[in-house]
């Protein structure tokens, strides 16, 4: 049974638009039935060394057959692919990050997988392109709504 998923596309080096395009050929190559992508959202850095270049961000809505696991090293290779290194730091630029941000009701923590994503509901770069396609979607954990979320947010 297919599980309902939502991604957050991030990058700020090279043709990032045409990185989330090609990303998202590959995801539904490998099997991700994609429902929706936002507008493409230009942000400042969060979180990110000083100098570093805003960020373009874009959420993807989808559902996937496989494991939590099995997306995780997709999204991981598809990273490496468009030029990032294996090993990185999340405070630098790069050329794509792939987060997953929900998969399903699944609450989960492993050293290299928490899901829902762990800061997702704290970010203004996560809710608002999600909201733009999926406002009702609910975190898991907390049982709160995107619109909720950015409404807290955004007092």
């Amino acid at each position: 049974m297919p599980t309902e998923v939502s991604l957050m596309f991030g990058g700020n080096i090279g043709d990032t638009a045409s990185l989330f395009e090609t990303a998202c050929g590959k995801l539904e190559r490998a099997g991700f039935l994609l429902l929706k992508k936002s507008s493409v959202f230009i942000t400042p850095p969060v979180d990110c060394v000083p100098g570093t270049p805003d960020f373009l961000n874009q959420a993807v809505l989808g559902c996937w057959q496989g494991s939590p696991r099995e997306l995780l090293l997709l999204t991981q290779r598809l990273e490496r692919e468009s030029g990032r290194p294996r090993e990185h730091s999340s405070a630098e630029a790069r050329t794509l990050d792939i987060d997953i941000i929900t998969f399903g009701e699944l609450v989960l923590e492993e050293p290299d997988l928490i899901l829902p994503h762990p800061r997702a509901q704290q970010r203004l770069f996560v809710l608002e392109p999600l909201g733009e396609i999926a406002p009702e979607l609910r975190f898991p954990d907390s049982g709160k709504s995107v619109s909720q979320l950015l409404a807290a947010l955004k007092k």
